[in-house]
């Protein structure tokens, strides 16, 4: 996979830490884990690019022990003339994405994702979908039923005459699972924000206060279905004009926002880059407490140089509570000061040696 031509490693518990040049392989090694747990890559979407020069296939398959016990995980990409395939298993059978997705739980953190503060609302978006998709079957089967209702609506709105019987269908499809998505949300959020403020106050003696809500484009006070389902109705036929004219839907989950704030104040525009960084890091490790938390299960930690542009007293108050995960994945490109115990690799040329 991508400059890997084969490579066997057999991780410990706890720590590993991949140490490395830039551009030897510690991105692609991550990459390649994450496969197992979301199925997609957290560096592009062009699938293509993940099979090496040369080749025609990728694999990467792995094992791990997880509540339901011992299972077997397979990702598979082939170029073919006419496109790329992927394919995936479990436990040596042939199966579905909705199937793969969540066998394996993934956390990721990678430099991109510093995005989360200042980069466009689809990217909080996909953040939610990623660890709520991962945690509950439900709701990946939910946003598949809206994606698809929203493409049809917006298809059946540009079209010459509009079918008001199935331009009503789908407005019912996209309340009813837009519902479902936004009640996720609000929970899973809400959790969400308290852990990250938690973590987040550890690292920072408490000196800054991070803040995160969720801004659902549909407002309601009640989180329940029935209330939920009227606030989304009554504002669908709010812009019902309007989305005509613009043919397109202007309301439902597809426009959410996930609000950051460091003491009151947009983190965006107000906040550092380290204390950018040390947000997300907070949001991420958050992300882990607490779909382990709601699951009963640890997910894979996976950290591409998180501890770059860190100070020193927030990598090492980091790293120490890292040492405490069940698993965790760290790269950098030099040992970190202040490393608890921890199973260290070396990185050279998609060579993977245990360091002495």
């Amino acid at each position: 996979m991508r400059n890997y031509g084969l490579l066997e490693l057999e991780p410990d518990a706890g720590l590993n830490v991949f140490v490395g040049r830039n551009a030897q392989g510690k991105s692609n090694l991550l990459e390649a884990i994450s496969l197992l747990g979301t199925g997609k890559s957290f560096r592009t979407s062009r699938e293509r690019d993940l099979i090496r020069d040369g080749l025609e296939l990728a694999a990467v398959s792995g094992e791990a022990q997880v509540r339901a016990g011992h299972v077997r995980l397979g990702c598979t990409i082939a170029s073919t003339p006419r496109g790329t395939r992927k394919t995936y298993s479990v436990n040596g059978r042939s199966v579905r994405y909705a199937k793969f997705l969540g066998s394996l739980r993934v956390v990721t953190f990678v430099p991109a994702d510093l995005q989360l503060v200042n980069g466009p609302p689809a990217l909080r978006r996909a953040l939610l979908n990623a660890a709520l998709s991962q945690e509950q079957p439900g709701y990946y089967h939910d946003l598949a039923r809206y994606q698809k209702a929203l493409a049809q609506k917006a298809a059946l709105l540009r079209g010459p005459d509009v079918d008001e019987q199935l331009l009503a269908i789908y407005d019912e499809t996209l309340t009813e699972a837009g519902t479902s998505i936004m009640l996720a949300r609000e929970q899973f959020v809400r959790v969400l924000g308290e852990s990250a403020a938690r973590i987040h106050a550890q690292w920072t003696g408490g000196s800054e206060v991070l803040q995160i809500a969720y801004l659902p484009s549909v407002p309601f006070e009640v989180p329940a279905a029935q209330d939920v389902a009227a606030a989304f109705t009554a504002r669908r036929r709010q812009l019902a004009l309007q989305e005509r004219t613009r043919q397109m839907s202007l309301v439902g989950p597809h426009r959410d926002e996930l609000e950051l704030l460091l003491d009151g104040r947009s983190l965006a525009a107000y906040g550092s880059q380290g204390q950018q960084r040390t947000a997300v890091l907070a949001l991420k490790v958050a992300e882990y407490t607490v779909m382990q938390d709601r699951s009963g299960e640890a997910p894979l930690l996976l950290l591409d140089d998180v501890l770059s542009e860190l100070d020193p007293l927030r990598a090492q108050a980091f790293l120490a509570g890292v040492g405490s995960f069940e698993q965790a994945f760290v790269t950098a490109t030099h040992v970190p000061e202040g490393l608890p115990p921890a199973r260290l690799y070396t990185i050279e040329d998609a060579r993977v040696r245990v360091a002495a």
